[in-house]
Order: structure tokens, then C-alpha cells, then sequence
């Protein structure tokens, strides 16, 4: 039912608790990850450049295309890269 100020308790009692449960999941989910990111470092490889891999498979190829031009030209620009082609 509802109280005096219009908010029906049970329904918003739910949705806080599917959240919570929703939140306590995802809690679970990130330490698994975690532990597969350092299972992975104690076989020798580099997870920092894996979490970077992981970020760029999320991503469309164009949308990465689009990322490793600008980020060629701000370092050919910042001195940080070769000569520009072109």
C-alpha cells in the first residue's frame, strides 16, 4: 500500500533489494575478475596491456580506427612519435 506521502513501500522495498542483490553480485563478479587478472600476472604476462585489450574488444573497429588516428596525431604533435606520414 501506499503511505501519506504516496510512495508504495512494498514496490520500492523491492526495487532497493533487487538492487542491493544486484550489487552484492556484482561485488562477487569483480573479484573473480580480479583474481583472473592476477592469476594471468603470475604466468608472466602483462595485465596492464591486458585490461587494454579487453577495453579495445568492447569497441566497434570503427570506433577504434577512430581512437588510434587521434591518438597518432596528438603524439606526432606532442614530438612523441616519428615524422608524420603524408
Amino acid at each position: 500500500m501506499s503511505d501519506p506521502g504516496g510512495v508504495a513501500a512494498d514496490q520500492l522495498r523491492a526495487f532497493v533489494e533487487r538492487i542491493e542483490r544486484l550489487e552484492e553480485e556484482k561485488k562477487v563478479i569483480a573479484d573473480d575478475i580480479k583474481d583472473v587478472y592476477a592469476e594471468a600476472k603470475g604466468n608472466g604476462y602483462d595485465v596492464k596491456i591486458m585490461r587494454k585489450i579487453v577495453s579495445l574488444r568492447k569497441k566497434q573497429p570503427h570506433e577504434r580506427e577512430e581512437e588510434e588516428a587521434v591518438l597518432d596525431l596528438y603524439m606526432h604533435a606532442l614530438g612523441m612519435a616519428g615524422p608524420a606520414e603524408g
